[in-house]
């Protein structure tokens, strides 16, 4: 809603296994919007943002842009906390979507 009032067309896909990646949603994502914003709630090294990336660069190169918790360790704490720490708001999520956009 956030990226639709700034004129911005978005879709949601839901990755539940990084393995097997579902190739073939990932590539027509990539043919249709021409670029991807990868969001987990844990690591970004070797998570779902590494396997979109793999599939991507090898089979349609977009711009793909990892949001996730970056190379350190854990914390505890309330979830909203959290996510603000690790940069995991929906006001982050704009923001590489944006980013993503202007790389096309």
């Amino acid at each position: 809603e956030m990226l639709a009032k700034e004129g911005i067309n978005a879709r949601v896909i839901n990755i539940h296994t990084l393995k097997p990646i579902d190739k073939e949603i990932i590539l027509k994502a990539a043919r249709e919007t021409g670029a991807i914003v990868t969001v987990e709630e844990h690591s970004i090294i070797g998570g779902l943002g590494s396997a979109v990336s793999e599939v991507v660069c090898e089979e349609r190169p977009v711009p793909v842009i990892r949001i996730g918790v970056n190379d350190k360790f854990g914390e505890s704490g309330k979830p909203d906390e959290l996510l603000r720490a690790y940069g995991l708001t929906s006001e982050n999520v704009v923001s590489a979507c944006k980013r993503a956009v202007s790389l096309k």
